[in-house]
């Protein structure tokens, strides 16, 4: 496998995964991957529902740090293990975001937009009254907002995750109907400093392409953008590291000599 580093994993430490972490270590380690990511789920003031309770994204971080140190441990000699965290943006949540992640000692933080106007694009309120395009163009001007509202993490995450859930998912969807909205983010990553990770858990939804999709990377790629790392998004041992061979065949195409992990919130270049 040329990719050996799952970069963006779940656990029963988040709130939408029943995975023992151990669980995910011990298949990592049949799978021969050399690294891996938890990125527990931390999502601020996510708003309650019937099927949500208002606590569901909070993470017990301390509980989680502490778990994750004993196993890197007792799996020193087989696996490297990195301290992370999925970061829920919204605007409003700029200073409060700042304040945890200075909290702690992450190698590594992925920022996601996983709430748009309150919803969340994986129900199906949030496409209410509208067409996917009109949709898809809301959650990518969300999406630059929070970009431009917070800078304490290291790539952003499955940057058109919307993609996933309309009602075509990605039958009609294409890079250049978003290019407008797509340069002003690719400039804004660039001029911060910021990389962005291939995430294939779109493909196992039906994706034709990865996020984002192929035509992103190579718009990143063109434009100077050297940091992107791999995370298959995995919540439970079976999803780990799924798609990596398609996933280092992209990162090729797209001109990537290297994809990077995090230590310590700094990048560690690994070549293709």
């Amino acid at each position: 496998m040329p990719l050996l580093a799952d970069c963006h994993l779940h656990t029963s430490f988040s709130g939408d995964s029943r995975a023992p972490m151990e669980s995910m270590i011990r298949q990592a380690i049949q799978l021969g991957l050399s690294r891996i990511c938890f990125t527990e789920h931390m999502d601020l003031d996510f708003p309650p529902s019937d099927e949500v309770p208002a606590d569901l994204f909070t993470l017990s971080t301390d509980a989680y740090r502490a778990a994750l140190l004993s196993f890197r441990e007792k799996y020193a000699d087989k696996l490297r293990i990195g301290f992370g965290v999925e970061l829920g943006m919204q605007p409003h949540l700029a200073e409060e975001n700042a304040r945890y992640v200075s909290s702690y000692d992450f190698d590594f933080v992925i920022a996601s937009t996983h709430l748009v106007d309150r919803m969340d694009p994986y129900t199906a309120e949030y496409f209410a009254g509208r067409s996917d395009e009109e949709a898809y163009r809301r959650y990518f001007e969300e999406t630059l907002t929070c970009m431009r509202s917070f800078s304490d993490y290291d790539v952003y995450g499955h940057i058109d995750y919307v993609v996933r859930y309309g009602r075509t998912k990605d039958q009609n969807y294409c890079y250049e109907k978003y290019a407008d909205l797509f340069r002003r983010m690719i400039d804004t990553l660039l001029c911060s400093q910021k990389g962005i990770e291939l995430n294939t858990g779109g493909l196992r939804k039906g994706l034709k392409e990865p996020h984002p999709c192929i035509e992103f990377l190579k718009q990143y790629r063109k434009m100077g953008g050297e940091i992107v790392t791999v995370g298959s998004d995995a919540h439970q041992p079976q999803d780990m590291a799924s798609h990596f061979d398609y996933a280092a065949g992209v990162l090729r195409e797209c001109g990537f000599p290297c994809y990077c992990t995090f230590e310590k919130r700094k990048p560690v270049f690994h070549r293709l």
